[in-house]
């Protein structure tokens, strides 16, 4: 199988709402309107937010997003009223994350890599 791109698609139960909320709220810049759907840049994926859902976003289901600067980050969502899911914090693996949620519950987490984490590391040596 050979992928080309990929997206994430999120079935809203209040589609407007979650549109303002990736787009107005998160900063998120569109990459494309359709009648019915939004399709937002997210780092080196795409998020889609169509239709309408009726449920909500189950519990096993996250978006994670990489920022640049998480104190910077959460300075500017608490100044625009997003909720805190969990404060920022460094996890036992060495990320900085915090936790948020979109206007249907859906999971948020915001990480921050630090310059020493091996994820910036050059692993072929």
């Amino acid at each position: 199988m050979e992928v080309l791109s990929s997206r994430i698609l999120l079935r809203p139960r209040d589609p407007d709402r979650s549109v303002a909320f990736y787009r107005d709220v998160l900063g998120l810049a569109v990459y494309r309107e359709f009648p019915g759907g939004t399709v937002f840049f997210a780092g080196a994926g795409f998020l889609e937010v169509s239709g309408r859902g009726e449920t909500g976003p189950g519990p096993d289901v996250v978006l994670w997003l990489q920022v640049r600067d998480l104190a910077g980050t959460a300075d500017e969502l608490a100044r625009r009223n997003v909720p805190v899911v969990r404060e920022p914090r460094v996890e036992p693996w060495g990320l900085r994350e915090m936790w948020i949620a979109d206007p249907d519950g859906l999971r948020i987490v915001l990480v921050e890599i630090p310059d020493d984490h091996p994820l910036r590391k050059d692993q072929r040596d």
